[in-house]
């Protein structure tokens, strides 16, 4: 039976990589698949309608809405100028020194980055932050790249995704922060050799045009005019400064910052308009994560189904190493199984198989949790088929697996590093 349910996910990542199905929507089939073939009842306790269905559809409800408190904080940092504002003091700093730039832009992405992730983030950091790099003469991969490195940065920071994780690992969110903190300074180091390598292996390119966008032009006095209030600048910084500083909860944290741009940015008699339009706005950014994370709830409650754990736990046992070396080796080697929504990308069937790990009790669920965290340093940069690395490399005038190419050195080794560390203090 164990064969079969692997067969089931086996299958499910062809039609996932065939694009035959959106990924949501083949792991509601697997779930589902994977409670029939381990006989689970209809309706009732541990069976498909209760269990797999209504309980996994809103397993990750907390994380849901912390996805939609950032993505709201992030539609107004980019409709109060917030985040083009960051952008562009960085670039009047660094002038024409391409490094400089590059490295200014790499900051503005992280601190984006622990407010939201994906294309979003992306934008909001590269709409301005990428023709400034390439104006100054940065290569145009490595200026995709640059934001893209930046927001891996700024990940293990990302108040939903500690909610993700707390949530689909069954992990406090003390345990979860304790690992980020653990991770980022791999992800830093990376990030600033990314920069420093990339800017100078080929020189300074001078490309005065985008495919995308043209290159940007000195600011008038009329955008400095529009630049947000400099106290203003703080908002990316209140939900973290909250949750790390004062260990206040995950959403009161990032509510805190949308009220902080809200205020310092707009007119008591313009608060009520923005704050719904913004909101409004905030959920048509959220709604594909959302939909994937009902579609991972559904799996998850399928794969820690009593028969489903009691079929897959001989199997797993048998292939999965526990020798420390070995365990580092093995998984550091499977990286690129996270990419092209591959069976090790957490936000697909990755999240699956952590599931089976913990349910099965093959590895402690914190192990787990450094295994798929460092997978995800992986796909949120160097996946070509992710929103961010198509959006960046697009919007670059490159393509998505020239960016995949140039920064998979790099976050292989901040995988290293994560499976290292986890490696060492958890098994």
């Amino acid at each position: 039976m164990g064969i079969v349910i692997l067969l089931l996910m086996l299958a499910g990542v062809g039609l996932i990589l065939a694009r035959k199905l959106p990924t949501a929507f083949a792991l509601v089939l697997i779930g589902v698949a994977i409670a029939v073939v381990t006989g689970a009842p209809f309706k009732g306790k541990n069976s498909i309608i209760d269990t797999v269905l209504q309980e996994g559809s809103v397993m990750l409800a907390a994380t849901m809405l912390a996805v939609l408190m950032g993505s709201w904080l992030g539609k107004l940092l980019e409709e109060t100028g917030i985040a083009g504002t960051l952008v562009r003091k960085i670039v009047e700093f660094g002038g024409d020194r391409p490094t400089v730039v590059a490295l200014g832009v790499l900051a503005v992405s992280a601190l984006v980055g622990t407010v939201t992730g994906s294309a979003p983030a992306a934008m909001l950091a590269g709409i301005i932050g990428i023709p400034a790099m390439i104006a100054v003469g940065v290569p145009k991969v490595t200026a995709a790249g640059t934001i893209l490195m930046g927001i891996a940065i700024g990940v293990p920071f990302e108040l939903p995704s500690w909610q993700f994780f707390s949530t689909a690992l069954d992990l406090p969110i003390d345990t979860v922060k304790s690992f980020m903190l653990k991770l980022f300074p791999f992800a830093l180091v990376a990030g600033i050799a990314y920069v420093l390598i990339e800017t100078r292996r080929k020189g300074v390119e001078h490309s005065w045009s985008l495919s995308s966008a043209a290159a940007p032009k000195a600011p008038s006095k009329r955008q400095r005019l529009g630049d947000a209030p400099w106290y203003s600048l703080f908002a990316p910084a209140i939900p973290l400064i909250l949750a790390l500083g004062f260990e206040l909860a995950i959403i009161p944290s990032l509510l805190a910052g949308v009220l902080y741009a809200l205020v310092t940015t707009t007119k008591p008699r313009e608060m009520n308009k923005r704050m719904l339009r913004t909101v409004y706005a905030a959920f048509d950014v959220a709604a594909p994560p959302i939909v994937l994370f009902i579609a991972i709830g559904i799996l998850l409650a399928a794969v820690k189904l009593p028969d489903s754990i009691a079929a897959l736990e001989p199997l797993v046992k048998a292939i999965t190493p526990h020798n420390p070396v070995v365990f580092v080796l093995v998984f550091t080697l499977l990286a690129p199984l996270c990419l092209y929504r591959g069976p090790l990308n957490i936000y697909g069937l990755g999240a699956g198989i952590a599931g089976v790990l913990i349910a099965a009790g093959i590895y402690p669920a914190v192990a787990v949790l450094g295994m798929t965290t460092s997978y995800n340093q992986v796909f949120g940069v160097a996946d070509p088929t992710s929103t961010q690395t198509v959006w960046a490399a697009q919007y670059s005038g490159v393509s998505p697996q020239q960016v995949m190419i140039r920064t998979m050195p790099y976050v292989w080794c901040v995988c290293l590093g994560g499976m290292c560390v986890t490696a060492a203090q958890y098994l």
